[in-house]
C-alpha cells in the first residue's frame, strides 16, 4: 500500500550501539590480514587501515575535537581519502568531503559555512587554503609522525553527525546536508543484508569524494570485511575499460552512475564474470538490461537528504518495453509517500510529489533553518513511535505502481540532474548575474541526448563579452559540471502572461544566437581541421581553435567516449580515453592520431597499405 514502510525482517540499526567506526574497527580483528583497500595492485590490509586511521584519530583528538565537530577532508579518490574519513569518524567527528577539483572559493565557502576548524589535505593542496583560518593537517605527515597507531575509536550516538555533504543551492550558494550515524548505519545494514555482503566480496569506489554515492561505496563493505578497489580515472569513465577492469579484478558488486551503466549494459560480458550485482542510480534509467547478462542490475533512487538510497529494486529484461524501469521499493525502515500540494496521500497510479520518511532522513541543512523547515516537514502520517516524525519533500514526481514499486516521473521545479549531479539553476544564474556585462540570465538543460547546460543571457547595453570570459568567470566560483557549455544571447526574455520566463519560447541554440570567441587559433593542417570539425560537431561549437580545451568547451567523459569512437570511425585508429585527458586540444590530439596512424601503417603489409590507399582514393573520387 502506498505510504507504508518496507521493512526487513529485523528492525535493524535503530537501537544499535555499534555504529560505522566501531564496526570498521572490529574488522581489524576479524579480518586483520585481508585486503581492505586496493589501488593499482597495492593493498592495505584491515589491520593497516585500523592503524593508519587511528593515527588520524589521535591527531584530531590532540586538537580537542568533539562530537558534531566538522572536519574538512580535501583529497582525491585514494587510500588516503578513505583512511582520513575513517579516522574522522573514529574521533567522534563528522567529515566534510571536498573535491580538490572544485574552485577554491567554493571550497572555502563550504569550510566556513560548516564551521570546520580543521582541514585534512595534502601538502600541495594546503597552499590554497589560509592557514590563519583553519588548522591545516597534511595527511602524508601524520603517518610519519609521533601519533600512536593504537585503536582510539570514540563512542558516538545515533544522533551525532557522521558527515556533511554540500549540494547545489537555488539561492546562489550550496547547502550542507547533515547526516547522522543512525541514518548512515541504516543504509549500511540494509545494504549488507539485501546484497549479502561478506569478506569474500570485492566492491568498487568510483564516485567523486564529494558525491554522496562515495558514502555508499565504502562503508557497507569496510564494516563487513570486504575489499574495496579504486580504479584509475581513465578506467572509471570509459565503459569498455571499466568492464574489462571489473572482470579482470573479479569484482562482485559495483555501483556505476546511470549514463555509464547504460553503455555497459550494451557490451558483451564473459559468462564466468565474478560480478553478481551492478548497482546504478543518480539519473533516470532509460533502458532495460538485455537478456543473458551474468549479473543482476539494481536501480536505486534517493536524494542526499535521505542518506544516499531511499528506494531500490532489481530491473529485469522481461519487464520492458512499456515505460521506463522503476526505482524499486522503499528500503528498510523507510516510508515513501506520494502526496498532493496539501500533503494528502494519492492512491496507487496517481502522480504526486515523492516525500520520504524514516531512518535515513537527514537532520537538516547547515545554517539554513528556514529551508530546513520548508523541506523537512512534520509527518502527517506518523502512526507510532517507530515512524519518523518528519518527512523530506524531494520535489520529485512519482507514482506507485500496482505491485508496490515506484515510478520516477521528473521534477516539480526547475532542478536539473546532469551526469548524476544535482544542479539548482538558480545558483548558476546568481553567479552569472554577478558579471559586470550581464543584465539577467536563465539556465536550462539542453534537450539533446548529451543534456548540457545552456545559459540564456541578456547583456548590459554595449557589452559584448567573449565566450571564454563568461565561462571562466563562472568556473572561478562553480565546479566544472555547473559551468554552462552554451551561452545564448537575447535582447530580452520571452515571458508568460503572469510575467514569468516562458521557457517554451526560448530559442534553440544555433550559430545566429550563440556567443562565440573571436580570433581563435585556426587549424594549420588537414588533420587539425578534421579534428576541429569533429569536436565542433560533438560540442555544438561553431569554431574550435587548435588550443581550445575539449573539457573547457563543455566536453566530459561521456562525450569523450563518443569522440574516441568518431576518431576510430574516421581515421581507423583507436585511442584510449585517457589520451584525451592528457591531450584535450586539437593541437595536442592531432599528433596522437598521427602517431597511431603511423604505427598502424608500420604494422601493415605492403598489400594492406596499397588496399588502404586505393580505398581512400576511391572515396575521394566519389566525393569529387
Amino acid at each position: 500500500m502506498p505510504g507504508q514502510s518496507h521493512r526487513n525482517e529485523s528492525d535493524h540499526g535503530l537501537a544499535h550501539k555499534a555504529f560505522v567506526p566501531q564496526l570498521a574497527t572490529a574488522q581489524a580483528v576479524a579480518n586483520s590480514h585481508r585486503s581492505a583497500l586496493v589501488v593499482d595492485g597495492e593493498a592495505l590490509s584491515y589491520l593497516e587501515l585500523e592503524r593508519c586511521s587511528s593515527q588520524v584519530t589521535h591527531c584530531l583528538r590532540s586538537f580537542g575535537v568533539r562530537p558534531d565537530t566538522v572536519v574538512g577532508v580535501c583529497l582525491d579518490r585514494s587510500i588516503a581519502m578513505v583512511v582520513s574519513t575513517l579516522g574522522v569518524l573514529k574521533a567522534g567527528c563528522a567529515y566534510l568531503p571536498l573535491d580538490p577539483s572544485y574552485p577554491i572559493d567554493r571550497l572555502t565557502f563550504m569550510l566556513e559555512d560548516s564551521g570546520s576548524p580543521l582541514l585534512l589535505t595534502t601538502q600541495r593542496l594546503a597552499k590554497s587554503f589560509r592557514a590563519d583560518k583553519w588548522q591545516l593537517v597534511v595527511v602524508d605527515e601524520i603517518q610519519s609522525s609521533k601519533y600512536s597507531i593504537t585503536t582510539a575509536t570514540q563512542p558516538v550516538g545515533g544522533d551525532d553527525l557522521a558527515y556533511v555533504i554540500y549540494t547545489s543551492g537555488s539561492t546562489g550558494r550550496p547547502k550542507g546536508v547533515q547526516i547522522t550515524h543512525a541514518s548512515l548505519l541504516n543504509l549500511v545494514l540494509w545494504h549488507q543484508q539485501t546484497f549479502g555482503v561478506g569478506p569474500d566480496d570485492r566492491a568498487t569506489q568510483l564516485a567523486s569524494p564529494a558525491f554522496d554515492a562515495a558514502v555508499w561505496e565504502v562503508w557497507p563493505y569496510l564494516t563487513a570485511g570486504a575489499s574495496v578497489y579504486l580504479p584509475s580515472d581513465a578506467v572509471r569513465n570509459e565503459p569498455m575499460a571499466l568492464r574489462d577492469w571489473l572482470v579482470a579484478h573479479r569484482i562482485t558488486i559495483s555501483f556505476v552512475p546511470t549514463p555509464i551503466a547504460e553503455r555497459m549494459l550494451r557490451l558483451s560480458w564473459p559468462r564466468d564474470t565474478a560480478l553478481k550485482v551492478l548497482l546504478t542510480g543518480a539519473d533516470t534509467l532509460q533502458l532495460y538490461p538485455p537478456p543473458g547478462l551474468p549479473f543482476t542490475l539494481v536501480n536505486n533512487y534517493g536524494p542526499t537528504e535521505c542518506t544516499v538510497v531511499a528506494s531500490s529494486g532489481a530491473v529485469t529484461s522481461s519487464e520492458g518495453p512499456d515505460g521506463l524501469p522503476s526505482i524499486g521499493r522503499p528500503i528498510a525502515n523507510t516510508q515513501i509517500y506520494i502526496l498532493d500540494e496539501k500533503m494528502r496521500q494519492f492512491a496507487a497510479g496517481a502522480t504526486g510529489e515523492i516525500c520520504i520518511g524514516g531512518a535515513g532522513v537527514a537532520r537538516g541543512y547547515v545554517n539554513r533553518p528556514e529551508l530546513t523547515a520548508e523541506k523537512f516537514v512534520p509527518n502527517p502520517f506518523r502512526a507510532n513511535a517507530d515512524t519518523c516524525d518528519r518527512i523530506y519533500r524531494t520535489g520529485d514526481l512519482g507514482r506507485y505502481l500496482p505491485d508496490g514499486r515506484i515510478e520516477f516521473l521528473g521534477r516539480v521545479d526547475d532542478q536539473i540532474k546532469i551526469r548524476g549531479y544535482r544542479i539548482e539553476p538558480g545558483e548558476i544564474v546568481a553567479t552569472l548575474n554577478r558579471h559586470q556585462d550581464v543584465e539577467a540570465s536563465h539556465v536550462v538543460a539542453s534537450d539533446d541526448a548529451e543534456k548540457r547546460l545552456v545559459a540564456y543571457v541578456v547583456l548590459r547595453p554595449g557589452a559584448r563579452p567573449k565566450y571564454r570570459v563568461l565561462r571562466d568567470f563562472v568556473g572561478k566560483f562553480l565546479p566544472d559540471y555547473m559551468v554552462p557549455s552554451i551561452f545564448v544571447l537575447l535582447e530580452s526574455f520571452p515571458v508568460t502572461s503572469n510575467g514569468k520566463i516562458n521557457r517554451e519560447k526560448l530559442p534553440r541554440p544555433d550559430a545566429t544566437n550563440m556567443l562565440q570567441d573571436e580570433g581563435v587559433a585556426v587549424p594549420a593542417t588537414g588533420l587539425e581541421s578534421r579534428v576541429a570539425e569533429i569536436l565542433g560537431s560533438l560540442l555544438n561549437v561553431k569554431q574550435v581553435g587548435i588550443n581550445d580545451n575539449f573539457f573547457l568547451l563543455g566536453g566530459h567523459s561521456l562525450l569523450g567516449i563518443q569522440l574516441i569512437g568518431r576518431i576510430k570511425e574516421i581515421f581507423g585508429v583507436e585511442l584510449p580515453l585517457y589520451r584525451l585527458f592528457e591531450a584535450p586540444t586539437v593541437a595536442e590530439l592531432s599528433p596522437e592520431i598521427e602517431r597511431a596512424l603511423f604505427a598502424k601503417i608500420e604494422a601493415m603489409s605492403g598489400e594492406e597499405v596499397e588496399r588502404m590507399l586505393a580505398a581512400e582514393t576511391t572515396d575521394e573520387m566519389k566525393k569529387s
